[in-house]
């Protein structure tokens, strides 16, 4: 299932590393959305 999201979330969500976003300056939205990336792309590769 998580690779399933992970795979979702790299084509519906913007990829702010290759914006060059710094995280001192992110808004609260682009932080979650940081941190949801994180959470699933860890567990995807935990599922392997």
């Amino acid at each position: 299932m998580f690779r399933l999201l992970a795979q979702l979330n790299k084509i519906f969500l913007p990829s702010f590393t290759k914006k060059r976003l710094d995280l001192a300056k992110a808004s609260k939205w682009q932080l979650a959305l940081v941190g949801w990336r994180y959470y699933v792309t860890t567990r995807a590769l935990d599922k392997e």
